[in-house]
């Protein structure tokens, strides 16, 4: 059996019975779960909470979004300028999903959800649209084959499932560990892709403390129960910093694991990051100050800031530093009046003298009692 079977077999399971060996521990916030149905709680399998990381306004994509929770959840915080989308592979899960979608847009008082199939390895291929095609042109011969392929091709072009720079936060709850190694880097390629410039991820999931052995691996069963196909835990982090994340975070670790397998430590984390505005890197004049409590840090596009020291940086940067994850880390100084922009060349670590920054209007927070500026 394959791993996508295994995986396909073991949640459909899941949405006609509870299965609780598929879920770890997790305290959801309870006002946003109080309209959700019984049967959507009792059925919903996950690791983590990344609801909590949504803002209002937000276009959310939940990738494994099975039978919707942690999408209707969502719905509730993104408001009518918000949308949510739950991707999942699973007719079942994604029937009971839809089951519930007119009770919850009642509730809700808009419908802001839509549920699609489709892979998380893949979100520009529509496996509906995919499905009525194969509907009509059974493959039967190579070059039945060849002509899926071609279409497939088309489709991913011109009607992606999910389109270029179009999301605000991509979310997960315990589902990339079920894709097969083969496909995980182009797994993380594809969120790089829908997010637009300044998107946030934020991936609840189970990591291993050491590389799991093949034979953990073809274990099916183990797979399918979000164990095995995990990754290691500092595997994550470069995954996300290979395909061009910045500020890649773990920002929840589960003190205790929750399945230890032959001595390898299966444990729960969140990691969040965003993708960078891609803009050109111009220099508008403007600093930043690391407040500490490190002597020095450096950053994901490989800046360093000795601790109390006026940086020079771009604009681009700035922005990602004082308003993005690092904010609550520095000290920003805007220049007094607008000055001639020009395109970045100063080295990494070059400081803004005080006589370029007088005047200057400062923000940020230190860590300090009662703030810095």
């Amino acid at each position: 059996m394959s791993v996508k079977t295994a995986v396909l077999d073991r949640y459909s399971e899941g949405a006609k019975d509870v299965q609780p060996s598929l879920c770890c521990p997790v305290s959801y916030d309870p006002a946003l779960m109080k309209m959700l149905p019984t049967e959507i709680i009792e059925k919903d399998y996950g690791c983590g909470d990344p609801s909590r990381y949504v803002k209002k306004g937000d276009v959310v994509l939940d990738l494994g979004s099975g039978g919707g929770k942690i999408c209707y959840m969502a719905a509730q915080i993104v408001g009518e300028t918000g949308k949510v989308i739950g991707i999942d592979m699973n007719d079942d899960m994604l029937t009971l999903a839809r089951k519930h979608q007119t009770e919850m847009a009642d509730k809700i008082g808009a419908d802001l959800v839509e549920f699609n199939k489709g892979f998380i390895q893949d979100l520009a291929l529509d496996l509906t649209a995919m499905e009525s095609y194969l509907s009509d042109n059974p493959v039967t011969t190579a070059s039945d084959y060849s002509r899926l392929h071609d279409w497939q091709y088309q489709q991913r072009r011109e009607t992606p499932l999910i389109a270029d720079n179009s999301v605000d936060l991509v979310i997960s709850n315990c589902v990339l560990n079920l894709v097969h190694d083969n496909e995980k880097q182009q797994m993380i390629s594809e969120i790089f892709r829908v997010l637009k410039p300044g998107g946030r991820v934020a991936i609840s999931d189970i990591v291993s403390d050491e590389f799991c052995p093949d034979h953990l691996k073809s274990d099916t069963e183990l797979w399918s129960g979000c164990i095995s196909g995990a990754f290691q835990e500092q595997e994550f982090l470069q995954v996300f910093l290979d395909a061009g994340f910045l500020a890649v975070t773990l920002d929840k670790w589960d003190e205790q694991p929750w399945q230890v397998v032959e001595d390898i430590e299966f444990r729960s984390v969140t990691l969040t990051a965003v993708k960078g505005q891609g803009s050109e890197c111009q220099d508008k004049g403007h600093a930043v100050i690391y407040c500490g409590p490190f002597s020095e840090v450096h950053d994901d596009d490989d800046h360093y800031f000795p601790r109390g020291e006026r940086i020079a940086v771009c604009e681009r940067t700035f922005k990602l530093l004082t308003e993005g994850p690092y904010k609550n880390q520095f000290i920003g100084i805007s220049p007094n009046s607008p000055q001639e922009s020009k395109l970045w060349c100063a080295p990494a670590g070059t400081k803004r003298p005080a006589s370029e920054t007088k005047g200057g209007q400062h923000s940020g927070s230190s860590t300090g009692a009662g703030g810095c500026c």
